[in-house]
């Protein structure tokens, strides 16, 4: 995971790696996703979540496209 400041800083970044920009996640995003995910840790009936899960808790954040679907062929 990599964190920039901007968008524009994001955009350079990959010109200069020669990376394709990827979708990307806003730290609000990011903090809403670990407290899904993490939330029951501790209880004894933990569990990771299933793709339907996953993808309702990405959903909820906005993350939507095929990038973030657990059941999808594509990938960025």
């Amino acid at each position: 995971m990599l964190f920039f400041r901007s968008e524009e800083r994001l955009e350079e970044w990959c010109r200069t790696c020669g990376e394709p920009v990827r979708p990307t996640a806003t730290l609000p995003q990011l903090w809403g996703l670990a407290k899904a995910w993490y939330s029951t840790r501790l209880r004894r009936d933990s569990r990771r979540p299933q793709p339907d899960e996953i993808r309702s808790i990405f959903g909820r954040l906005g993350l939507t496209d095929d990038f973030w679907d657990p059941r999808a062929d594509t990938f960025g």
